[in-house]
């Protein structure tokens, strides 16, 4: 089927993820015969101008490398994105595609610590990127989106989705809360009131391993292919994603490419959430503090796979369920992925963004399991393990650079140095909301890294 002009999902993130899961997906669409969708590719800040150059000029097309835990991997072309945005400091061309009426849905993965949250889900006003962008500028999702907005809501107003695809528990609600309060702090009130009834912001809920590209991949991808590509991209064979369908706008036809579109993705999110995702921060943090460079590696280390699977097995499913998904099968999948040896993925790269992810992944599994009367030891361990993490890091012994989007590194060290740093670590709201207080939790994590420390978890390079 064609039509003579496209519709445009405009995608604001230009990262390895976005071009390995929602770009596929579309794509997959494209090679169905289904031509009326077509990708916009940009990025709010300046750091992706090498990749955005990159795929300009191979005119969006770029090579997917995808495989399987047992070595098999395959090749495409992918072709979704028809037109790659230049950056500047305006975001002129993110503004002027946003704005277009053909423009039907904004999506975008910024990362967990991108939404500037806080343990209660509510915007932190006071973070240094908020405050510019309520100045003036856009350094934020937020203050991107308020321009791009802005100017659609001028020139004539048509709805539009803002779809987060990001591991961020209801991601699309929480996202929405950040972007209406950082509205309502800016005090455009014709914007706010345009934004509550003009967009919708549906919950998702997205997956596929994606390490980040090393020089390999071109080299691979050249022998494959015979194709001299600066850009490619590779990720695992599996793949999924579960979206609420509420679309203001119209969506293309993604139930026909595997997307699974339902009423409510609670279920689905909170097992990526909490068996995914937190386990693989626990084996990205225990490996390090190993020694060890990679996931898979860490994951084939026995004592640290019982470490991720016990959290599961005795924490999280009482905690989920009951559930429809099997979440053993579940478990047992993900940690047969996480074990795939092709992949390469850094324990570097899954370590980042703790800060963000002890109260978004773990902090909700210890409060479960306090009030149904069950003390949380296996799910201690991933705190644990992180301040231990964090240990390293202040000592300077990490084998690699740490990188967290709302690590304020001063306040951290001076933590860290004090003689009662566990104590004040445990003590952090931000981080373990109303554990924060609660002196059985401060007991259980100083026997928990006791007993990490007495099992080896802190050696270094």
């Amino acid at each position: 089927m064609t039509t003579s002009k496209p519709y445009y999902w405009m995608h604001l993130g230009a990262g390895s993820f976005h071009r390995a899961h929602q770009a596929w997906y579309l794509h997959r669409l494209l090679a169905q015969g289904d031509d009326r969708w077509h990708i916009a590719l940009g990025n709010i800040r300046n750091d992706a101008q090498p990749l955005l150059d990159a795929l300009d000029k191979q005119q969006g097309r770029y090579t997917l490398e995808t495989v399987t835990p047992e070595g098999e991997r395959v090749y495409e072309t992918i072709t979704s994105v028809k037109k790659v945005l230049p950056w500047d400091e305006e975001l002129s061309a993110l503004v002027a595609q946003g704005a277009d009426e053909n423009t039907k849905v904004i999506s975008f993965t910024v990362t967990e610590g991108g939404y500037y949250l806080d343990t209660n889900h509510q915007l932190d006003p006071r973070h240094p990127d908020i405050q510019a962008d309520l100045a003036g500028e856009a350094r934020t999702i937020y203050g991107a989106l308020a321009r791009i907005l802005r100017a659609r809501m001028k020139q004539h107003g048509q709805p539009v989705t803002l779809l987060n695809c990001d591991n961020l528990r209801h991601n699309g609600e929480r996202f929405r809360a950040g972007f209406l309060a950082f509205l309502q702090l800016s005090d455009d009130q014709d914007l706010y009131q345009w934004v509550l009834k003009q967009t919708t912001s549906p919950n998702t809920m997205v997956d596929r391993i994606t390490p980040r590209p090393t020089a390999d991949i071109a080299v691979r991808v050249q022998e494959q292919t015979g194709v001299d590509d600066q850009a490619p991209v590779m990720g695992e064979a599996f793949i999924q994603w579960v979206i609420e369908d509420h679309f203001i706008a119209g969506r293309p036809a993604l139930e026909n490419v595997g997307v699974e579109m339902v009423e409510s993705v609670l279920p689905w999110e909170e097992a990526k959430i909490r068996i995914l995702n937190a386990s693989h921060s626990c084996i990205a943090w225990a490996g390090t503090l190993k020694g060890q460079s990679y996931i898979h590696e860490s994951t084939q280390t026995d004592a640290i796979r019982q470490l991720a699977w016990n959290y599961v097995t005795e924490d999280v499913i009482p905690s989920l369920s009951p559930s429809p998904l099997d979440l053993e099968q579940y478990r047992d999948v993900v940690l047969s992925r996480f074990s795939n040896p092709y992949i390469q993925d850094t324990n570097q790269r899954v370590a980042a963004d703790g800060l963000s992810k002890i109260p978004g992944f773990i902090t909700p599994t210890l409060v479960e399991c306090y009030q149904r009367g069950a003390e949380p030891r296996a799910t201690a361990v991933l705190p644990a393990l992180f301040f231990l993490f964090l240990q390293r890091w202040h000592r300077g012994e990490l084998p690699y650079t740490y990188q967290d989007g709302v690590l304020n590194e001063d306040a951290m060290h001076t933590l860290l140095a004090a003689d009662d740093a566990l104590d004040r670590f445990t003590a952090d709201e931000t981080l373990f909301g109303p554990l924060a207080t609660d002196a059985r939790f401060a007991q259980l994590m100083r026997e928990t890294v006791a007993q990490l420390e007495e099992a080896g978890y802190v050696s270094g390079h």
